[in-house]
């Protein structure tokens, strides 16, 4: 048996202390004045990560007709050296 179940507790851990994360709302979907355009490399930043990898849905909340779109207008800007394909180095 558990040392916990006494306790009214598993192993799993799932207790009151859940954490509670709110959706994520695609900023592109509510401000429609947003534009994703390759030519703007000052708001493409936004979605790559220190390294120069494109950041995923998950973690920047757009949506997937978005990302598909941000994803294009990225590697666009990465050909015309408007963006760096890798980061800075660590060292």
């Amino acid at each position: 048996m558990y040392r916990n179940q006494s306790q009214g507790q598993d192993q799993r851990g799932g207790g009151k202390n859940r954490f509670y994360q709110r959706k994520k709302i695609c900023r592109f979907c509510v401000d429609n004045g947003l534009e994703l355009n390759y030519k703007n490399p000052k708001a493409l930043r936004q979605f790559i990560t220190e390294r120069g990898k494109i950041m995923p849905r998950r973690i920047t909340g757009t949506c997937a007709k978005h990302q598909r779109k941000l994803s294009l207008a990225i590697k666009q800007a990465r050909q015309i050296a408007l963006l760096p394909f890798v980061g800075r180095p660590m060292h």
